[in-house]
């Protein structure tokens, strides 16, 4: 295959970007905007010795899942990157993929996989699902003031205040701020000179409370008639937090580190269940509160407490899910590696009045290797003991070392959050070298629209094998 060459393809799969993929003659090919099922004609910009990268030209024969975009700009903004697919194909490409690396990376026989795997866990509204959006603000080639999300792979402005993934009263405070700019002559930040003053707004929602909050990104250290601005944003009902985040910065990173309180209070509340959290606008919450009860219900089912369990919450954020089992604990002990986390943990302990929980600041993978030694020398060479470990580490997945202590410290079970399922294909691997078996596992999809997906397994300690790394 060469360059500008134009090839007819079927649409065989999804990649990690949301790219159709596809083969002719045995030559595969990454197509955008193509789903499963389509017949394309594609025109190739890109070749490479075994695979290239095609621009979509035509839809010779569309997909029977391909479905019509609730957004208009679903094609050029780069968050969705599967809307044009009907979501119950999206339901079960994200279940093929999940099983797919199981078995292929994790080398998991198929066997196991069709006795152990639950249906994934889907929405009855895959949309409007999202309690925070990040808009950049910026300016068009003819210099009007925008909002939107950025286009693929790119730091360009697809002008938009009506995600469709997102709460719908972001659309009117978005339309308060652009007004509010146009009107007293406040810039909008522009990347490649460094200049300009608002670069983002941040909106967060409480599902359960109707808890609104708004924070203004701002390359300076003050926003001019601010006053106004909030007086405006004051009238919305549920307004409760409006702040001010300092980033003077030449970087990528959307928030800064200093925090001013405009009005109202510097946080806003939401529930999971019975637990209330504390959120700010640094804090790490997830995303889409409905599926992450049933995420955080499914990790809790996993662990199988009974009130008697020492239990390590490992990559524990603000202690989202240390807190769910701790109301089923003896003992829950929380690592994370940032500090203003663990400081949102404790105080959303304290808040719910939990206090069989106890947190650590640090790396995961140093922070349990170094108890696990310790304890060995403090009590004469006997080995710690956790009866059940959860970890939700980042997409890279744990580390060996990590790993190995955990395996070393023969839990009952092993309690895997991943939102990759190729690097948690990867850890399964080495814990079944080292004596667990798969014995749960199910899919959830906290972001339709979108390629990614949330797996759950539960793994169970079956025998004394040695581990080798």
């Amino acid at each position: 295959m060469q360059k500008n060459d134009i090839v007819k393809v079927v649409i065989e799969d999804i990649g990690t970007g949301g790219e159709g993929i596809g083969k002719v003659d045995g030559y595969t090919l990454f197509i955008k905007d193509a789903v499963i099922g389509d017949i394309v004609e594609a025109k190739i910009i890109k070749a490479k010795k075994n695979y290239g990268y095609a621009r979509l030209m035509n839809i010779l024969v569309p997909s029977e899942c391909r479905v019509k975009p609730v957004c208009p700009q679903a094609r050029r903004c780069g968050g969705c990157q599967i809307q044009e697919m009907a979501y119950e194909r999206q339901l079960r490409f994200k279940e093929e993929k999940v099983r797919g690396n199981l078995m292929r990376i994790g080398e998991v026989p198929e066997e196991v996989l069709s006795s152990i795997m639950e249906p994934i866990v889907g929405m009855e509204e895959p949309f409007h699902y999202r309690n925070k959006a990040q808009f950049p603000v910026g300016t068009d080639r003819e210099g009007n003031l925008v909002t939107g999300f950025y286009a693929g792979r790119t730091h360009s402005i697809i002008p938009n205040t009506d995600c469709v993934l997102g709460v719908e009263v972001n659309e009117r405070i978005l339309k308060i701020l652009l007004a509010f700019m146009k009107e007293y002559g406040i810039s909008a930040y522009c990347e490649e000179t460094h200049r300009g003053l608002v670069r983002h707004i941040l909106i967060r929602y409480g599902f359960s409370t109707q808890e609104i909050m708004v924070s203004f990104i701002v390359n300076g250290d003050t926003l001019p008639h601010s006053d106004e601005l909030v007086k405006r944003l004051a009238a919305l009902d549920g307004m409760t937090s409006i702040t001010l985040n300092i980033n003077k910065k030449r970087t990528n990173v959307i928030m800064g580190d200093v925090v001013r309180t405009l009005w109202g209070r510097s946080y806003i509340t939401d529930y999971i269940g019975n637990i209330e959290y504390q959120i700010s606008p640094l804090s790490f919450y997830q995303v889409n509160p409905v599926q992450t009860e049933r995420l955080y219900e499914l990790a809790l089912s996993y662990a199988g407490l009974t009130g008697e369990e020492i239990v390590w919450d490992l990559y524990c954020g603000i202690g989202t899910i240390s807190l769910f089992l701790a109301q089923r604990a003896k003992k829950v002990y929380g690592v994370e590696i940032v500090p203003q986390a663990i400081e949102d943990a404790k105080n959303n302990a304290r808040i719910n009045g939990i206090e069989n929980v106890r947190f650590y600041v640090g790396k995961a993978e140093e922070i349990l290797p170094e108890y696990y030694r310790k304890y060995e020398e403090k009590h004469g060479g006997e080995k710690a003991h956790a009866d059940v470990i959860v970890v939700d580490p980042p997409r890279k997945g744990c580390d060996e070392a990590l790993l190995q202590t955990i395996a070393d410290m023969q839990p009952d079970r092993i309690v895997y959050v991943s939102c990759d399922s190729a690097t948690l294909a990867r850890d399964v691997k080495f814990l079944r070298r080292c004596g667990y078996e798969l014995m749960k596992g199910r899919a959830v999809d906290m972001f339709p629209q979108t390629v990614s997906v949330e797996t759950v397994v539960m793994l169970s300690h079956k025998t004394e094998v040695q581990c080798i790394s």
